[in-house]
């Protein structure tokens, strides 16, 4: 059965809305020619008998299959007749074989098929008018196929009926009353997920799908991915949404908001209220799969809480006005334009969001670039992936991955360094288990024992728990063993690589102070390990390195970021399928923020503000002089504020007094500044410092692109209107007109025009051939029109590689018997980034606080126990979490994520940051950890701070009713 719901008459129709061809597709330069009903079908070889026939639109019953997964016939309704052999076999797992003769339709296949169903029906529910699944349900779709009038038997003796429901899981339920052991959902937990939280409990009669051993779904290992409930044909696995809202009647096709896996999803629509987001098949970053957060966290887009009303005020300490978009709008530019008059064109600047579009970005940075008339712009990437950035353009020539995710289906050594796939990008951590399930070896460098180092279905070969803060000694001790043992690609590095570089930086690793025996000192990680994963990694075949933020956000983050891509040069892993240096970017478009030109000392395509021709050429594109030198920094832009100099900011849709180091530091300078203009969907902690609260928009209202971690330029598409009035663009482009410039588009796509025209690796990209491919990695340009899935190919960006020499230099930031423990950040499944979004929705079933693990060890030496309240104290602040403890941490290390606000982790995250490009050393803190009482007192302030705040939205939302006159 294929795509059941219509296109909205309105919705842009792009490609995938076919059938389900039954099958996997399979790849083959043979092609089989066989006859099916009389037609003629040429396929590839290995194809089944139900795909040649689907292909030519003979659709045959079945219920067990779907293109998705693998066949496995236990269904029995796909039985054909095959000219020559005896009995009846499935189509699913038949495949096609020269001059083969076919037939899918007669009447002893019809009485099969019916009796068949007969057996279903027989231990089924018959409450169709009333199922949640009615109208979506390929069981009823089969009974009608199959012409089934009448159950003759089974509703008198044992039947599954009335078996209890399981509604532990707040996005969908169970109901064993309808299953049909088709064991989709149990493949679709192995072969899609790879989480293998499903099985098949009982045997015969009594077999149904359980969770875990028996267990609700809630007490299971299962993650709600909903990878089952999309495989599953019945109501057995239903969304919570349509059983209280009822089946969908249009559905259009966007982009995920969350990570910078960029996954495609169908909205599915009542009107103007999503029903379910449910993973788009042909999305190729995705491919039919989605995790927790994209797949049901969509709630937050009408929370309650969203800010749907512009407001004022002139000191945050005032209660909130809420204005017209007019008044809102005049009043910000009137106080930047006062602020410029009174201290200076360089005195406001602007922030975009890596969570909006690339044109609203593209906008925002226009708009300080040619409105405000400085450079002063940065991004979040600033405290991310600005090292990513840096690094891969000194070496390789270009700011971005080099590889698609589906890459990784063909290495044979995976690398993964300071990244936490499962919970950071769990989509592509689902590609790459079951890449090591399928046989390639595993290398993982992380403090922690993150779940991919040792689970039931994958291990790593080889984990190296290396101290923070010494990611530079462990690459260079992984180079020398490279270099020293004769391990290196000598053809690749004389054909591809600058001579003079390389022999500069083979004479350094292979200096003693880089052997594993002498950086081991360092790290903490035995030779012989550091040694064993170099050798796979250089001999191993494919071999390809993820990282992410556990790599980038240090002292050294570009140090690392250039280490990586000299171990890949030297092994020749650039450049081909299954292999490359590939960043896993944190926020949905991180990438196409960066690309869009939100660094103060970039233009967008990563062009110096200081290249004369090139500032010409946006001079003469925007009609205005730009500045030549480069703006403030996000941190300078901090210390100017508290120093007096930098007086407004324009901040569209990022957290930064949640999400930036130092928060007393961060909050220090917002109070400083005279006028902050604040545009998000929430009241979040940077909107309680502001003085204009602009309602933003999430990505269900939104038209545009985002950018994922591959460079996959992919289209979003408004589903509903915008809750507040006017989408982002429009607000952008209202407020810089009453500066006094003008942008005159009518509609996103224009934007991108313009992007197009003026940004080389983007002048083949429009929304017209976005919608024709379905996406688009750049470079997408006259050289490459279809775009570019594998960067470097035969050459690199910048011409020859460029080995850098990457020395070790230990971070200020030091343990002491006063701050004895090292702290280390990072994300969790359920939750993501700042939390403004997922704390609004059910994932806070998961986890609806922040903790602190610390390794049993440690704990005991400090008297402290599971669930104990403790202070956790820097050089910069301190705070309370409660404990967690925990053996993935290695004793002498701490461990917390940052989703809650009231949490404070960046409380004591210092102001140490990358020598490049002053990304926050978030991940090596030194710290010390006691048992407490009592919260913090920054704590106590906060609280009190954000109930004041609180109060004032709610003053304006819901005014006094006046004093009736007397």
């Amino acid at each position: 059965m294929g795509e059941r719901h219509m296109i909205h008459p309105n919705a842009q129709v792009v490609p995938g809305y076919g059938p389900d061809m039954g099958t996997p597709r399979r790849e083959s330069e043979v092609e089989v020619t066989l006859e099916i009903d009389g037609l003629s079908v040429t396929v590839p070889a290995g194809t089944s008998i139900m795909r040649a026939a689907a292909g030519n639109d003979v659709n045959i019953p079945k219920l067990c299959a779907t293109d998705s997964l693998e066949p496995f016939g236990s269904c029995r309704l796909c039985l054909v007749e095959i000219e020559g052999r005896r009995g009846f076999p499935a189509s699913c797992t038949t495949p096609v074989e020269p001059g083969m003769k076919v037939r899918t339709q007669s009447p002893k296949l019809q009485d099969l098929r019916r009796n068949v169903m007969e057996l279903y029906i027989s231990d089924h529910p018959l409450d169709c008018l009333t199922c949640a699944a009615n109208g979506d349900c390929e069981l009823q779709d089969m009974a009608g196929v199959t012409g089934l009038r009448e159950v003759r038997y089974g509703f008198e003796g044992d039947n599954h009926i009335h078996s209890a429901k399981d509604e532990s899981n707040p996005y969908f339920t169970y109901d064993p009353s309808k299953c049909i052991v088709c064991n989709r959902c149990v493949r679709a937990c192995e072969e899609t997920q790879g989480t293998f939280a499903l099985t098949i409990s009982g045997r015969g009669f009594e077999a149904r799908v359980s969770a875990g051993q028996d267990q609700p779904f809630m007490d299971s290992e299962c993650v709600s991915c909903g990878a089952c409930v999309a495989a599953c044909p019945t109501a057995t696995l239903q969304e919570k949404t349509i059983v209280e809202m009822g089946q969908p009647e249009h559905a259009v096709v966007t982009t995920c908001a969350y990570c910078g896996v960029g996954c495609a999803f169908k909205a599915e629509m009542k009107g103007g209220e999503v029903v379910r987001m449910t993973p788009y098949k042909d999305g190729l970053a995705n491919e039919g799969h989605a995790c927790v957060k994209g797949r049901f966290a969509w709630g937050y887009a009408t929370h309650k809480e969203r800010i749907t009303k512009p407001m004022i005020r002139s000191k945050i300490t005032d209660p909130w006005r809420e204005v017209s978009w007019d008044e809102a709008l005049d009043y910000a530019a009137s106080e930047f334009r006062r602020l410029q008059a009174k201290y200076g064109v360089d005195a406001i600047g602007g922030i975009t969001s890596s969570r909006c579009t690339n044109e609203e970005t593209y906008l925002v940075q226009k708009l300080v670039r040619a409105a405000f008339g400085n450079n002063n712009v940065d991004t979040c990437a600033r405290v991310c992936h600005s090292p990513t950035g840096y690094g891969l353009k000194q070496t390789l020539g270009e700011s971005a991955g080099t590889q698609t995710f589906k890459s990784v289906e063909h290495a044979d050594v995976i690398l993964v360094m300071g990244a936490n796939p499962t919970d950071g990008h769990p989509v592509f951590a689902s590609r790459l288990k079951r890449r090591v399930r399928e046989g390639a070896k595993l290398i993982v460098i992380d403090p922690r024992r993150i779940d991919i180092v040792d689970g039931p279905h994958v291990k790593a070969a080889f984990h190296l728990p290396l101290r923070p803060g010494t990611n530079v000694a462990m690459v260079n001790a992984l180079a020398h063993v490279i270099v020293t043992e004769g391990l290196l690609a000598e053809a690749f590095i004389a054909e591809r690589c600058e001579d003079r570089a390389f022999a500069q930086w083979r004479d350094f690793v292979a200096l003693p102070e880089n052997s594993p025996e002498a950086v081991s000192v360092v790290t903490g990680v035995p030779a012989e390990q550091i040694r064993g994963a170099a050798r796979l990694y250089a001999t191993g075949g494919n071999a390809a390195i993820y990282y992410g933020l556990g790599v980038t956000e240090h002292a050294q983050g570009s140090t690392t970021v250039m280490g990586i891509a000299n171990l890949a040069m030297a092994t020749g892993n650039v450049g081909r399928e299954g292999v490359g240096v590939n960043p896993l970017r944190g926020q949905n478009n991180v990438q196409g923020s960066c690309d869009m030109g939100s660094f103060p000392h970039e233009l967008p395509g990563y062009r110096h503000v200081s290249d004369t021709v090139v500032r010409e050429e946006f001079e003469a594109a925007w009609g205005v002089t730009l500045q030549a030198e480069p703006g403030l920094r996000i941190p300078n832009m901090f210390d100017a504020a508290i120093h007096g100099s930098f007086k407004g900011l324009y901040c569209q849709g990022e957290d930064i007094v949640q999400s930036d180091p130092n928060t007393q530091h961060v909050a220090a300078a917002m109070e400083a500044m005279e006028c902050i203009v604040v545009q998000d969907i929430f009241l979040n902690e940077t909107a309680k410092y502001a003085h204009v609260l602009l309602p933003g928009t999430t990505f269900l209202e939104k038209d545009g692109t985002f950018t994922n971690a591959e460079r996959r330029i992919s289209r979003v598409r408004r589903v509903m209107a915008p809750l507040p009035g006017m989408a982002d663009w429009e607000v952008t482009i209202a407020l810089a007109r009453r500066l006094g410039y003008d942008m005159p588009y009518a509609h996103p796509s224009e934007i991108m025009d313009e992007i197009a025209r003026l940004t080389p690796t983007f002048h083949g990209v429009s929304y017209a051939r976005l919608d024709e491919a379905g996406s688009l990695q750049w470079p997408c340009n006259d050289e490459a029109p279809d775009g570019t899935p594998i960067m470097h190919v035969d050459a690199f960006v910048r011409g020859k590689g460029r080995f850098i020499i990457t020395r070790y230099v230990p971070t200020d930031e030091k343990v002491t018997p006063r701050y004895p423990l090292l702290l280390t950040t990072g994300r969790i499944l359920s939750q993501y980034n700042v939390g403004a979004q997922t704390r609004r929705t059910h994932n806070v079933h998961w986890h609806d606080e922040d903790r602190l693990e610390i390794h049993p060890h440690d704990a005991q030496e400090r008297g402290i126990k599971d669930d104990d309240w403790v202070g956790i104290r820097s050089r910069a602040g301190e705070t309370v979490l409660r404990a967690v403890l925990s053996e993935r941490m290695q004793p002498g290390v701490v461990y917390t994520t940052f989703h809650f606000p009231e949490s404070g982790a960046n409380v004591i995250t210092t102001d140490n940051s990358d020598w490049a490009t002053n990304c926050p050393e978030y991940k090596v803190t030194a710290v010390q950890v006691l048992p407490v009482v009592q919260p913090s007192a920054w704590q106590a302030q906060y609280s009190s701070f954000n109930r004041t705040q609180l109060e004032l939205l709610d003053a304006a939302r819901n005014p006094a009713e006046p004093v009736p006159a007397k």
